[in-house]
């Protein structure tokens, strides 16, 4: 299944019966549950007894490209996200995530920080493939001159919190792969400097930020972040 196919299928799907959200979903074969909302929280996202989720912002796709403005160049990435065991019956499962990365127009060889961004959208809507960031992140990557790359995470309420999280912190240890030169990703091989590193995000991707910061501050992850920065960003949302 292709990355635009993946978007496509969250915009509407039905909750994991495993869960435990207080929502008193009717039994699927109700009708009168297919149209019943139980939550909402407009302008953003719908959710129906039935367990159908409903996205009302953030489900458009702008493929990836080289900007014809900008010059930047972007493409589209699987990152696999071990899951911990649920139970201590269960045995640890494994998801694969998506990401789009960012290169600027080259002018030398020399290497360009990397900034790991995480987008905004309370936690369930939007990702690093919308027109709005896609244009933002063009721009960024030119002006600053830098490798990036854009974390799509999976959304609540299917994949509630701490989620995101888990996605967030499996998404710097993939970047963190390449520090060697040997990574899965051209890119991030050839062209990122990984003594220089940077997160960025806003709105809900800000406070992602701030949470892997935490987690930096007690976890050695690996010698090549030698040099890590946060950007603040914040709008509207929460």
């Amino acid at each position: 299944m292709s990355i635009k196919e993946n978007h496509k299928l969250i915009r509407e799907q039905p909750l994991s019966l495993s869960l435990s959200l207080s929502l008193s979903l009717m039994e699927p074969d109700s009708n009168s549950s297919k149209s019943e909302v139980a939550f909402e929280r407009l302008p953003m996202i719908r959710v129906y007894k039935d367990g159908r989720v409903e996205r009302l912002l953030g489900t458009d796709f702008v493929p990836p490209s080289t900007d014809p403005e900008t010059g930047v160049s972007s493409k589209d990435v699987t990152i696999p996200v071990a899951a911990a065991a649920t139970t201590a019956t269960s045995e640890p499962s494994s998801h694969v995530i998506s990401a789009r990365l960012f290169l600027p127009k080259l002018t030398d060889s020399r290497k360009l920080p990397l900034l790991i961004y995480f987008h905004g959208g309370g936690f369930c809507i939007s990702s690093p493939f919308t027109a709005i960031h896609h244009g933002y992140l063009n721009a960024l990557v030119a002006e600053a001159k830098v490798v990036a790359v854009a974390v799509d995470h999976r959304k609540a309420p299917e994949h509630p919190i701490p989620v995101a999280y888990e996605d967030a912190w499996a998404a710097i240890q993939w970047a963190a792969s390449h520090c060697d030169g040997d990574g899965p990703e051209a890119w991030l091989n050839e062209h990122a400097d990984f003594g220089r590193v940077f997160l960025s995000g806003e709105s809900s991707g800000e406070k992602m930020m701030i949470s892997m910061y935490t987690y930096f501050s007690h976890m050695v992850l690996v010698a090549c972040y030698s040099q890590l920065l946060f950007i603040y960003f914040h709008s509207g949302f929460i």
